[in-house]
């Protein structure tokens, strides 16, 4: 089997892990090294040859929207899922999606997670199972802060491990082929799970029907605002970015000292002003002689600076 021609990315959700970053964008639109998350997302896919790409949107929908467009300048063609006034969850989107998706077969991509899984081996795994769901996992070395995929040895999903669980279990990375008919008996427009609801249901009355395939595949999850410092570094430096990421229209006056921090877009630093190891979220006018240390700025309603702390 060929790698899945068609994509949906889950970029619906609130992030509220996240917050207050998830207050200024929406978690998939949150730039890593300079670039979207989405857009580093569908940037791989097209890499690998995924051109027609659908992104589900309820939050902050405008971010996503505005960082993406059509897809064009990334080689792909993009279209959107609406999830209003509820978002539908990991298996309730993709239902409201397949209209738009239009295929037997297709990826379904967490749009909060970066990796480099090998689709082409995916791809083959679940051509030749037979499986509805095949899902990209690998070893889970942090019980602790990830639940888990239950595997037999033939690499059927027995069942989910949650969270803290001692039980062998494998990490899933947030890459996946699925089949339409695993979701198309769900009802259009209801909220509903993948992990805690429909997956364990196709395994308890179509045992083999979810399967697991275990691979050294790298990722970086960003869930937390210590995850997201992490990642962007992680990419910064092997990008060969200066020990400042600036976003566009960003202005530093001469005066001000900035170091190890991370700039969105439409900023200005004004003079004398110190800013060391901050997230600088869009919009925020840095006030001259100001001094920031280990901190996330926003743009208050009035043009003030709002902080919070950046546990990293």
């Amino acid at each position: 089997m060929t790698i899945p021609r068609a994509a949906l990315v889950l970029t619906a959700g609130l992030g509220t892990r996240l917050r207050p970053l998830t207050d200024v964008r929406a978690k998939p639109a949150i730039p890593v090294a300079g670039e979207a998350m989405i857009r580093r997302i569908i940037g791989w896919l097209t890499r690998n040859g995924v051109r027609d790409i659908v992104l589900n949107l309820h939050h902050l929908p405008e971010t996503i929207s505005g960082a993406v467009g059509d897809g064009s300048d990334l080689s792909a063609r993009v279209r959107y899922s609406w999830e209003q006034p509820l978002v539908l969850g990991a298996a309730g989107g993709p239902r409201q999606a397949l209209p738009l998706l239009d295929t037997r077969t297709f990826l379904l991509l967490n749009g909060d997670t970066l990796t480099d899984v090998d689709l082409a081996a995916l791809a083959n795994s679940h051509a030749t199972s037979g499986a509805l769901v095949t899902m990209a996992l690998v070893p889970n070395h942090e019980p602790d802060r990830y639940g888990g995929v239950r595997l037999d040895s033939d690499g059927r999903a027995l069942g989910f491990a949650p969270r803290g669980n001692a039980a062998a279990s494998y990490h899933f990375v947030g890459v996946q082929i699925v089949e339409a008919e695993a979701f198309s008996a769900l009802p259009a427009g209801q909220p509903a799970r993948s992990v805690g609801g429909l997956y364990e249901e196709l395994i308890a009355t179509q045992p083999g029907s979810i399967r697991g395939v275990v691979c050294d595949a790298a990722f970086w999850d960003v869930g937390t605002a210590a995850d997201y410092w992490s990642t962007s570094w992680f990419f910064a430096d092997r990008e060969k970015h200066a020990g400042v990421i600036s976003g566009r229209r960003v202005s530093v006056a001469p005066t001000a000292r900035v170091s190890r921090s991370i700039l969105w877009d439409d900023i200005e630093v004004s003079r004398d002003a110190v800013i060391e190891d901050c997230v600088v979220t869009d919009g925020v006018r840095v006030p001259a002689g100001a001094r920031y240390l280990r901190a996330i700025l926003r743009r208050g309603p009035d043009g003030t600076v709002l902080t919070s702390p950046l546990l990293i």
